[in-house]
């Protein structure tokens, strides 16, 4: 058996292994382990069994990820998402559709300073879903927009897959950032546009809600400004070159502390959940770096990225078909994984086939991390469905997924747009870098 062939058997393992529920971190981390003491013997396992772990999370610019996982901890507690989702709706929330746009707007925001799509979507959920529940609006609407929104916290920054994706790439997570903040803001309007095309077709489903005054909007304004210095201070920081990635999520978790600890939400009990939110999610994270390592050892051993790549320059594929074959890939992938498996088990295996065509690596990680958003909307096991579901367990899952469908297609023009148009991605960076 030949070694390229080895690593494809290898891959296909390690999916069927988390196909068939068991953990990401463990099964490729098994199958790396045993692909290569299969390749070079004991003492070959043995010594990356001994030094992989410890070297794979080790490096300094992996504290980027407790600190960001902390900062949206903090912001989750602040009880920020309320305040951002009544500042929002005093102003559009009297439009048509305008709850569920307000949803879409509050998740863009709530997601730039939390950055998990799964946070995003619990939090906001518990505010939006019984407001939209008690206007009238139809349930596939309501549902299907909090489960989209929640996508947006993975692209807009800071988001954790992106940092993932950098580490792995050893891309500038800054950049990775920057180049985010456009197709992040894209996908907000296109969500909303969405929701409008849908409310114009049939307006009974979201019924207008009453206009507030000025006095009020003006009263609601006042309670989110400090969320948007955060943002201003986190990003703007990094743009204008003030702070590194790792120095700017410290200060977002310094921020976001503050904040929490201003809306008198922060206790001693929620101190102690916030600190055990962090560490268990930074451990989830961390473990998965684990297994990912290991199983990027062997699948460097048996040299299948460069198979691939001779396979492609011989077949004489334009890098277009060669790019679209990869998003279907993903969308395939994106029904039946989540973004963080898809991004750990992937990106290893496409990212010097993406060096090899020339592929700038900062517009490929946004494509990317764009296309596994729509997997995590993506029946039957996109995960935003079944935490939208679980916060409403009174709409049955075939009437979220019903209602999902224009929020596919609007990130389907969205992937289009960043494909035909890179500069959508790569303008901001070039600016600031």
């Amino acid at each position: 058996m030949s070694d390229p062939v080895l690593g494809l058997l290898g891959f296909a393992a390690a999916l069927s292994l988390i196909a068939f529920g068991v953990p990401v971190a463990i099964s490729m981390g098994v199958i790396g382990a045993l692909g290569y003491w299969y390749m070079n013997g004991w003492m070959g396992v043995s010594y990356i069994l001994g030094s992989s772990p410890f070297e794979s999370i080790f490096p300094y610019s992996f504290s980027v990820i407790p600190l960001f996982v902390m900062m949206g901890v903090f912001a989750s507690h602040a009880g920020l998402s309320r305040a951002l989702f009544n500042t929002i709706n005093a102003f559009i929330g009297h439009r048509k559709g305008g709850l569920a746009i307000t949803t879409v707007a509050a998740s863009a925001f709530f997601g730039a300073i939390c950055g998990s799509s799964l946070a995003t979507v619990a939090t906001i959920g518990r505010v939006a879903l019984p407001e939209m529940k008690r206007h009238g609006y139809d349930a596939s609407l309501s549902t299907a927009t909090v489960a989209a929104g929640g996508t947006l916290g993975v692209l807009i920054p800071p988001s954790i897959l992106l940092v993932i994706y950098g580490l792995l790439t050893q891309s500038s997570i800054g950049q990775l950032f920057i180049g985010a903040l456009i197709p992040g803001i894209l996908g907000a309007v296109l969500y909303a546009v969405a929701v409008m095309v849908r409310v114009r077709l049939k307006p009974e489903i979201a019924p207008r809600s009453p206009r507030q005054g000025w006095s009020e909007r003006l009263r609601n304004l006042g309670q989110v400004w400090q969320v948007v210095l955060l943002f201003a201070l986190v990003i703007g920081g990094i743009y204008l070159g003030w702070f590194s990635p790792t120095e700017a999520a410290a200060v977002g978790a310094v921020g976001a502390f503050v904040l929490a600890l201003f809306s008198q939400t922060l206790n001693r009990e929620t101190l102690k959940a916030s600190i055990h939110e962090t560490a268990g999610l930074t451990g989830m994270i961390f473990f998965i770096l684990i297994g990912a390592a290991l199983f990027n050892f062997f699948l460097e051993n048996t040299g299948l990225p460069q198979f691939i790549i001779a396979q492609i320059e011989g077949a004489g594929m334009s890098p277009t078909a060669v790019m679209i074959l990869i998003l279907v890939f993903y969308i395939v992938l994106g029904c039946f994984m989540d973004a963080m498996s898809m991004i750990l088990l992937t990106v290893p295996l496409l990212a010097p086939i993406a060096l090899e065509l020339e592929f700038d690596l900062i517009w490929f990680g946004i494509v990317i991390v764009t296309v596994a958003e729509i997997g995590l909307i993506t029946p039957p096991i996109g995960m935003n469905l079944f935490i939208v579901q679980a916060a409403a367990r009174d709409v049955p899952q075939s009437t979220v997924i019903r209602g999902i469908l224009p929020f596919i297609l609007a990130d389907v023009v969205r992937l289009a747009l960043l494909v035909a148009f890179p500069a959508l991605v790569l303008w901001l960076p070039g600016q600031a870098f």
